[in-house]
């Protein structure tokens, strides 16, 4: 558990945001759940806006890096993300992605939440094409993100890492299919 107030902060919102949804908990619960004074909170933060944005900026950067390690570690090998992902789907607490939750939470395209949840799924498209080599006008990223998106939200409706696998399935098909 981090001993630091923003850091408590930051992993009491994680927590509870991905348990119960952004809208349905309240600075009184953060306070309560990291152990943080209501000063310390807004010497840290603005706003509960504030410490969602900071939140989903952590977990993109988190998420990245995963899948940076996860395809270098497979030596380019764009399918190990589906292993990886089967790993992370297999955890007791899993609860899904930040950023799909927060944009069926927050469906105003106009949010300036939600877009922080858009700008990471941008951003993950951006670390496949550079990790892949692809050229701009090719939508493999975009193609594989759809995949690992798909299989997330299959996981949460089947409490099942197979999600991942059959994605896996569907992205060695799609990666076979492709001129040399």
């Amino acid at each position: 558990m981090p001993t630091h107030a923003r850091e408590r902060l930051v992993k009491a919102a994680e927590d509870l945001f991905f348990a119960e949804g952004i809208r349905a908990v309240g600075v009184e619960r953060l306070l309560r759940a990291s152990g943080v004074g209501r000063a310390s909170f807004y010497r840290h933060f603005a706003s509960k806006d504030d410490l969602v944005a900071t939140m989903l900026r952590g977990y993109d950067t988190q998420l990245r890096a995963w899948l940076r390690e996860v395809i270098t570690r497979a030596d380019g090998d764009p399918l190990a993300m589906f292993d990886g992902l089967a790993t992370r789907l297999s955890a007791t607490n899993f609860r899904g992605c930040a950023s799909i939750n927060t944009m069926v939470e927050l469906a105003d395209p106009d949010d300036p939440t939600r877009r922080i949840a858009v700008e990471h799924k941008e951003a993950m498209i951006r670390e496949l094409r550079d990790l892949l080599g692809t050229a701009p006008d090719d939508d493999l990223p975009e193609q594989l993100l759809l995949l690992f998106d798909g299989a997330l939200v299959s996981a949460l409706r089947e409490h099942s890492p197979a999600p991942a696998r059959r994605a896996k399935a569907v992205a060695a098909a799609l990666l076979a299919s492709r001129p040399a």
